[in-house]
């Protein structure tokens, strides 16, 4: 692969390839052709240069290559490709364009080539966009002007030229994947769950596109690890950045947030300082302890204060599609956790209540196991509706954890249709799939959206 040189290509833009014309491709070429380069962009799709979302892309002066790939593209002499963050390395025009030794980057490592401002990132298989917004809030309440963007929604590249302070970026492992020189000054690591390994090929690959958020942080920046996690805190030693921790389990770790004593508090050195009693934070659930831990300790070392981080702590009631009450009805309530698209996250939905849980479940077939929801699923789950191509494989769980009540649904609205039938008062309705959406919808978001439209129509 050829070096990457930004510093060059700022300074001569010349011509750039974008692969894929989804939401953070189109702004991409976009962001690059505003700026002078020569931007060529291709989507294998039959999309018309007249579609909306592409349109605006030919008044710009982009070269739209629609329908396929030419081989042409492999053996022209790009600066850099812009890939797609979803577009797996394997897939046969980016392995081509891998072997003749392009320089491949995401949308992140481009926009950090031109933003100046501090960069905030959160990373992990669970809890991201969670910990992204609250770290958002805390620094808002604290006096700042956050821009909140990346993989929660609003691309990166769109925000660059945006007035703010600093940015605080949700990235994925596709994101990380395609990162050079991307130095965030604060970077936080969640958690690691087996997921998207159908991308990577496997855990361990997985594991490392995350760990690119610290590869070029120096002892000037701040990495925030999840100390209740081996696979996390083991490495702390390994970066280059200062350490900071955060845990349930007490504070082990010389700086960082910690639970003691039944409250969060913020450790340095020997000094301890209160943020909130955890009966008082806003959320239900231990997965969302771990994500307040983890945002007060990043949103504390980006300047915010112990006073505006318990402040959004105590009132700030969740973001959509995770874990978000929808309303109750004849007694029953329904909660839409779409965003849960892997067993782990779904696990922290379903400990989030004792018992009387009517579960919709199911989505795309990654070929994942389902064997360790059994524990979470016994004694909680009542009755389960099943969707998607994952469906009899978690009927086979459901009946090894004890759960006999059972249907298959071929719609949203037929689930929670069905799912109303079952549920008792006293009960919740609990929309966590643990898989993927796009057998059945096209993304989470629309998945959970038509879940709650489901339910105000009961």
């Amino acid at each position: 692969m050829n070096r990457v040189t930004p510093d060059t290509w700022l300074d001569s833009p010349g011509e750039a390839l974008v692969v894929g014309l989804g939401k953070s491709g189109t702004a991409v070429a976009s962001f690059l052709a505003r700026r002078g380069f020569r931007v060529t962009a291709t989507d294998e799709r039959g999309l018309y240069p007249s579609d909306p979302a592409i349109a605006p892309l030919a008044a710009l002066g982009v070269d739209l290559v629609l329908g396929g790939h030419p081989e042409t593209l492999v053996g022209h002499p790009w600066q850099f490709v812009a890939k797609s963050p979803g577009i797996p390395y394997h897939q046969p025009f980016i392995a081509e364009l891998i072997k003749a030794a392009h320089v491949i980057v995401t949308d992140v490592e481009i926009a950090s080539w031109f933003e100046r401002r501090p960069i905030y990132a959160i990373t992990g298989s669970n809890g991201k966009t969670t910990t992204t917004t609250l770290v958002g809030e805390m620094l808002k309440a604290s006096g700042y002007h956050p821009i909140v963007a990346g993989n929660i929604g609003t691309p990166v590249c769109d925000v660059v030229d945006q007035p703010g302070d600093l940015l605080v970026l949700e990235v994925s492992s596709f994101q990380l994947d395609g990162t050079h020189t991307f130095h965030p000054r604060g970077g936080a690591l969640l958690n690691f769950y087996p997921a998207h390994l159908d991308y990577h090929g496997t855990y361990e690959a997985y594991q490392q596109a995350k760990w690119k958020l610290f590869a070029n942080q120096t002892p000037d920046d701040v990495a925030i690890l999840n100390w209740d996690q081996a696979l996390v805190r083991d490495r702390a030693g390994e970066l280059a950045a200062r350490v900071r921790g955060f845990s349930l389990e007490g504070a082990p770790f010389d700086e960082g947030v910690g639970v003691i004593d039944g409250a969060l508090v913020a450790v340095r050195g020997r000094e301890r300082t209160p943020i909130l009693p955890v009966d008082q934070v806003a959320l239900p659930g231990r997965h969302n302890l771990q994500n307040a831990a983890a945002a007060a300790a990043l949103a504390l070392a980006a300047g915010a204060s112990v006073e505006a981080v318990a402040r959004v702590l105590a009132t700030f009631q969740g973001v959509e599609h995770r874990l978000e009450f929808v309303r109750e009805v004849s007694g029953v309530r329904y909660y839409n956790d779409s965003k849960a698209t892997n067993p782990d996250a779904a696990r922290q939905a379903l400990r989030s209540f004792e018992r009387g849980v009517v579960w919709i479940a199911g989505g795309l077939d990654r070929g994942i196991s389902f064997d360790p929801l059994l524990p979470d699923i016994s004694g909680r789950v009542r009755a389960a509706v099943l969707l998607g191509e994952t469906k009899e494989k978690l009927r086979e769980v459901l009946a090894r954890a004890g759960v006999s009540t059972c249907a298959f649904a071929a719609s949203m609205e037929e689930a929670v249709r069905e799912a109303s039938r079952m549920a008792e008062p006293g009960d919740v309705v609990l929309l966590s799939p643990a898989c993927a959406s796009w057998d059945m919808f096209p993304s989470y978001e629309v998945r959970g959206s038509m879940f709650k439209e489901a339910v105000h129509r009961l």
